[in-house]
């Protein structure tokens, strides 16, 4: 479920999604409400490592979820998988993180609701999120309505498109059907030069983007014989990072 907010924030809340304690860091820095702690964002985010989450509730000073997925790709689950899922979920309750962000279908395109209240419970007082598997589904009306019987608190959501702009119709209407039954957290491509316009035109009380630069590797001597995974060697040489300024930039204008 989602917990009321422990201080008075000005709307939109702004969540900023993040790779690692550093993108935390530079993120509360630049003023986010929340953080979305994630790995490897080139996969769309993956379940952090244990020692990510232990330097971030050591230093966060702002609340964060954390992200429960085990792999990169589609969201219908294995039992295996499924199981490793819900034991990040138990531990990241005894850890007392202040949230998780998870999210299962079934091979039909329909949330797979069980295994959605399943997770939800092992959460327990924890905040819980539906992350992107609902821009998968083939009935986002239905789709919610089986996350609120879930009990699951909200849903990131780009309005079933590739952008918050193209899905604008459908995150208006996410918005009203939610009524105060769930959050809608709106996402996808948001920018300083167009979240003002999403805000104003959706009613969403909660974004979410990641406003990231590539910085080239530091390092000096680079084999170019070998990577250590795609084809691709030159992005074994860029990191990327949360921009700080871009971030404050971009919830200015949010808030505006």
């Amino acid at each position: 479920m989602d917990r009321p907010l422990t201080k008075a924030l000005r709307l939109p809340l702004i969540e900023i999604c993040v790779e690692g304690i550093d993108g935390l860091l530079a993120a509360q820095a630049a003023g986010a409400d929340r953080v979305e702690l994630c790995a490897s964002l080139i996969e769309g985010g993956i379940t952090p490592s244990l020692g990510t989450v232990r330097a971030a509730i050591e230093q966060a000073s702002v609340p964060f979820h954390v992200m429960v997925r085990p792999r990169g790709g589609d969201f219908l689950y294995s039992e295996t998988e499924y199981a490793s899922m819900l034991a990040d979920v138990s531990a990241l309750r005894e850890l007392g993180v202040p949230g998780v962000v998870f999210g299962c279908l079934n091979a039909d395109g329909t949330m797979d609701e069980a295994r959605m209240s399943e997770l939800t419970q092992a959460a327990g007082p924890l905040n819980v999120t539906c992350h992107r598997a609902f821009d998968m589904t083939r009935d986002p009306a239905e789709a919610l309505e089986s996350l609120i019987r879930s009990k699951v608190g909200r849903v990131l959501t780009s309005g079933q498109r590739d952008t918050a702009i193209e899905g604008l119709p459908l995150l208006a209407d996410l918005v009203r059907q939610a009524g105060d039954r769930i959050v809608i957290l709106g996402c996808g491509g948001l920018d300083l030069h167009n979240i003002a316009e999403v805000r104003s035109k959706t009613g969403l009380s909660e974004m979410h983007f990641a406003a990231l630069k590539d910085v080239p590797s530091a390092m000096d001597y680079r084999n170019p014989h070998v990577g250590m995974g795609g084809s691709d060697l030159d992005r074994e040489y860029r990191n990327t990072l949360t921009d700080t300024p871009l971030v404050a930039a971009t919830i200015a204008a949010a808030k505006a």
